[in-house]
């Protein structure tokens, strides 16, 4: 009987996107959301198995959703916005 390892080695695999980037709903107020599954890390064990024999991955990911509104208007704080806020330089009048 052999022993169990103690710490899991794992190389990391390059992978690749079959099919559609996004998942997209269509709810009932005309509301789109978009729904993308990411793969953000993925490896295959190198020194373990699953106890059935199958190799044994270590799979990390990610869910990202865009609501996209039926009237596609979206409003921000005006204090998000980056970079100089600018006013028109002040002019004496004589």
């Amino acid at each position: 009987m052999s022993q169990k390892p103690n710490k899991i080695e794992f190389k990391m695999l390059d992978f690749e996107r079959l099919e559609n980037e996004f998942v997209s709903f269509k709810l009932e107020d005309g509301t789109i959301v978009k729904v993308k599954v990411d793969l953000d890390r993925v490896g295959i064990a190198t020194n373990f198995n699953n106890p059935d024999g199958t190799p044994h991955y270590a799979i990390n990911t990610s869910v990202k959703l865009s609501v996209i509104p039926n009237n596609r208007k979206f409003t921000v704080e005006k204090t998000s916005i980056k970079g100089k806020q600018s006013s028109p330089p002040s002019q004496m009048f004589t």
